[in-house]
């Protein structure tokens, strides 16, 4: 069970959860209000249609040192010693889905049936499979909204995701929590892939720098993917998850 309160739209922690979770809170509070307030074509300029480049911008330097927060983000997903752990795990899953949902909406004019005819990123293509197990190969926005409309009716599911006092978690309730994260990175794997220039043209790449971040040192710390599967990124991941050096202060002296 979430605490005895509901999840919030925004998917903050309840308030049991927040006293510990406050700085993790805070930080994706603060990426969601950005990236609402960004949303919309990149400098009123009209976009590039997204091309597969051999040179993968987003990890030069310039851009991967990008980020909104300097701390390590390591510290945030650590469970609380007074923290259910089916309680952290919906939690921080419905606040990941909230914030990726919200990512991807500020790149989603872009991404269309002709700039990307299949949900691709790297060289891996994604196929959608339904409630049958029937394989379905699809567009790129069709792939997002398929993983969107079938999170969001899990996360609302108070059999699933419950909210009310006294009501369990199912059993299965980590096996779900693992296919909500590999739809979600297959998201994230295509903005970087197919979205990049767009997202650094609106500014907002030291946005989804954090959020990336963040999303891999959770799925990491619970385990919720196999690294086989998020190996197409490791790159990216490397150089994200490396800390940053120090920024040299400045000292002022004294004449």
């Amino acid at each position: 069970m979430v605490g005895d309160h509901p999840v919030p739209a925004d998917g903050a922690l309840p308030p049991r959860a927040a006293r510990t979770g406050l700085s993790c809170k805070m930080v994706l509070q603060a990426v969601g209000k950005v990236l609402r307030k960004s949303k919309g074509k990149p400098n009123g300029k009209k976009p590039v249609a997204a091309v597969v480049e051999e040179k993968k911008q987003y990890l030069e330097p310039d851009c991967t040192k990008v980020r909104v927060v300097d701390f390590d983000l390591k510290e945030l997903v650590v469970l609380p010693p007074e923290i259910d752990l089916n309680e952290w795990l919906a939690s921080n899953t419905t606040t990941f889905f909230n914030l990726i949902n919200l990512q991807y909406s500020t790149v989603s004019e872009f991404c269309t049936g002709d700039t990307c005819p299949v949900m691709s990123a790297c060289n891996t293509t994604y196929f959608w499979y339904d409630e049958k197990g029937k394989k379905t190969k699809c567009t790129a926005p069709q792939y997002v909204d398929f993983v969107m409309s079938s999170v969001q009716k899990l996360v609302t599911d108070e059999d699933i995701f419950p909210t009310k006092y006294g009501k369990e978690f199912p059993n299965a309730f980590d096996s779900l929590v693992k296919k909500i994260c590999r739809y979600l990175f297959h998201v994230l794997a295509h903005i970087y892939w197919s979205h990049y220039k767009e997202t650094v043209a609106m500014d907002l790449h030291g946005h989804l720098n954090t959020l990336y971040t963040h999303f891999i040192v959770f799925i990491r710390e619970f385990n919720l993917m196999d690294p086989k599967e998020t190996s197409i990124m490791d790159d990216l991941t490397e150089a994200l998850c490396t800390p940053l050096p120090p920024t040299p202060q400045n000292h002022v002296t004294e004449r």
